[in-house]
């Protein structure tokens, strides 16, 4: 007697999508559910012991580098392999949704890489996880024109050789996608964006001379590398690639993978092509992770944690340092600013602090960074062409000088500055504005002249919940409580109102994202992620 037909994939609870059956096809989803099968229970093993290590950080108060690894760390050996040719020079790297005129955009801006991005510029609705797919593959096949229906203004793609390359993010390991279901149990929203990505492109990319290339989000530890690895074996095997066109860069945005860069590089080795420095998610992280330790963990406001802050100083040349050892890229972070239409000084202010961010970043060794708006692209490259010149990246510079001490990455009280009032203003305006936008589907939004994503609101609420639960008093002397929280949001919202008129105020999503705001900021369980209550609300 024959084995019973392992179960399929089912739709759950979503209106079909023009062109849908061209992505979420039965070999698709086969796929799909095959990975489901096969790595989900340890992921759900991995993300039961980011609760054990969240604990004993409760307890102790401290993070050191691990002594069960310590022979990889000192083994000098092992290297990552070699970069392939398209993702050797990483000098400027754009990041942004994967909409059709942002994939037009991004592939056109002159940035070496493109960061298509799946997880936090992207709310995952059904219509932007299917989607966004299907434009990347329209672009590969070069049938993604598009018009934008406002402006009237027509996109197309330029040459072969003068578009970005592809890196793509998949959503972080603790969101399900609830519109796909095996035996009635959601996969992981992290399988369905590699799974349909990997099997409908890898061999179309290997074509053209690239490869299915990926940024892994949210990574907590080594043995979560271990994971993305025994899933990238077992996909390449599953459509026939050679071992070793997977490539994978991590990024180091929360502060455990902070001590265990080493080992995420070793577990990743054959696949492995670097490393990215991160902010908001990392500042994120360590209000997480600290959250109950005192009054030395206590961020100021976000914006006064630069990356020139001694703690953060740590991080980046660590990375740095140990990118080079191994042989692998490190790439810097996120210049977040949109230059204005209207105000020339305003934009002669940012590109100036950009240009300094970014001379910062290539003089500290890095090998590429991040803009969020193509017109950031040339102050960026010109940057790293100052440095590298005709070479492709600097991974021959090992910074053997950075020593950095366990402490060093917590030592949040090295920074001389305190949390504002205006700080505590800012994190709920700022709240409010992104968990409106994504809760209507946009996860990259522009506010006070800024891209923000997920991240931002994480930190936002964060930030205002530790304030909050540490008593902190600010300059103009009163204290961080619920209360006051409450009476900021409401200040806000009406202001929000009375700027955008009451009939677009109405059909917007405000009243909602000021709740789930002030839901997830003054709750005493703090929540893993703002994103996890939000997504019951997205439909």
């Amino acid at each position: 007697m024959s084995a019973p037909a392992p179960s399929t994939l089912a739709i759950v609870d979503a209106e079909p999508l023009p062109r849908q059956e061209e992505v979420l096809t039965d070999a698709a989803l086969a796929f799909v559910a095959e990975l489901h099968r096969q790595f989900t229970p340890r992921r759900n093993e991995l993300l039961a012991r980011r609760g054990e290590r969240r604990a004993e950080i409760a307890r102790t108060s401290t993070l050191d580098f691990l002594p069960e690894t310590a022979a990889v760390r000192a083994d000098d050996s092992w290297k990552v392999a070699p970069a392939p040719a398209a993702l050797s020079d990483r000098r400027v790297e754009i990041t942004g949704p994967t909409d059709r005129k942002m994939t037009i955009n991004a592939l056109n801006s002159g940035a070496k890489v493109w960061l298509a991005d799946f997880e936090d510029a992207s709310a995952p609705t059904w219509e932007n996880v299917v989607l966004g797919q299907l434009n990347l593959t329209d672009a590969y096949e070069r049938r993604i024109d598009f018009t934008d229906p406002k402006s009237g203004k027509s996109y197309a793609l330029k040459s072969a050789d003068e578009l970005a390359t592809v890196v793509m993010r998949p959503r972080g390991w603790h969101l399900e996608e609830r519109h796909l279901q095996l035996d009635g149990v959601s996969v992981p929203g992290a399988l369905v964006d590699f799974g349909l990505y990997f099997f409908h492109n890898a061999q179309r990319l290997i074509d053209l001379g690239k490869g299915p290339y990926f940024y892994l989000p949210k990574t907590e530890s080594h043995l979560e590398a271990r994971l993305w690895n025994d899933i990238f074996v077992f996909a390449q095997d599953y459509v026939g690639i050679p071992q070793g066109t997977v490539r994978a860069t991590v990024l180091i945005e929360t502060i455990t993978a902070a001590y265990e860069m080493e080992e995420i590089l070793y577990e990743l080795r054959d696949h492995a092509a670097g490393l990215n420095a991160g902010r908001w998610d990392y500042l994120f992280s360590i209000v997480k992770n600290f959250r109950d330790g005192g009054a030395k963990f206590v961020l100021p406001d976000r914006n006064a944690v630069t990356m020139t802050a001694p703690f953060m100083r740590a991080y980046t040349e660590l990375l740095v340092r140990t990118c080079h050892k191994r042989g692998a890229h490190a790439i810097g972070g996120m210049a977040a600013f949109i230059p204005s239409r209207r105000d020339a000084e305003v934009n002669k202010v940012a590109f100036e602090k950009v240009k300094a961010d970014k001379d910062r970043e290539a003089n500290d060794g890095f090998d590429g960074s991040w803009v969020a708006h193509p017109d950031l692209v040339p102050i960026a490259l010109a940057s790293f062409d100052a440095v590298l010149g005709e070479k492709p990246n600097q991974k021959d510079r090992l910074r053997e000088d950075v020593s950095v001490a366990p402490g060093d990455l917590i030592a949040i009280d090295s920074l001389d500055a305190s949390p504002t009032y205006d700080g505590l203003r800012n994190a709920v305006a700022v709240g409010i504005r992104y968990i409106e936008a994504w809760l209507r589907g946009l996860g990259a939004v522009a506010i006070f002249n800024l891209m923000e994503d997920a991240a931002t609101a994480e930190i936002s609420r964060s930030q205002i919940w530790q304030w909050i639960n540490a008593d902190v008093v600010f300059e103009n002397g009163e204290h961080a409580t619920a209360d006051l929280a409450r009476q900021v949001a409401a200040e806000e919202l009406a202001a929000i109102r009375e700027e955008i008129g009451e009939e677009t105020f109405t059909v917007g999503k405000w009243q909602q994202a000021h709740d789930l705001l002030l839901q997830v900021s003054l709750d005493q369980d703090y929540a893993d992620f703002l994103t996890l209550p939000a997504y019951e609300q997205l439909r």
